[in-house]
């Protein structure tokens, strides 16, 4: 009983952790995330407010955050020689499907690009004179 009232004990007296939520950058390693956490400062010449960002390498044990994904980070004791937080739960997932690029989508220009969009086929073609 004595070693449950001391683990009560010491749980009471333990400070808080810090706790911090951000955006996950790479998920590629096993079992570890980095993630981007931005806060704003207030420049101390100018007076200025200035946004800093910082990035920590977070332990995943179930590889279940992606990147893009609102993440809730919490302090713990060294896991490895840089990382020293833990994930404790994804806020909001980011979007499964990727941005398509716009060097892909082709942009319509004139009458010619008009009529092969909408399918449409010419006389004369090749495919006709067999």
């Amino acid at each position: 009983m004595s070693a449950h009232a001391s683990t009560a004990e010491q749980a009471s007296t333990r400070r808080s952790r810090k706790v911090r939520v951000g955006i996950v950058l790479s998920n590629r390693m096993m079992k570890t995330i980095v993630v981007r956490i931005d806060h704003r400062v207030r420049h101390p010449k100018y007076d200025r407010v200035i946004q800093q960002t910082s990035a920590f390498k977070v332990h995943d044990e179930t590889n279940s955050a992606g990147v893009g994904d609102m993440v809730k980070i919490m302090e713990t004791r060294p896991l490895s020689k840089e990382k020293r937080w833990r994930l404790v739960e994804v806020l909001k997932r980011a979007s499964s499907a990727p941005p398509i690029p716009e060097e892909t989508i082709e942009p319509q220009r004139g009458a010619r690009a008009q009529s092969s969009a909408s399918g449409q086929t010419t006389e004369g073609t090749s495919s006709e004179k067999t």
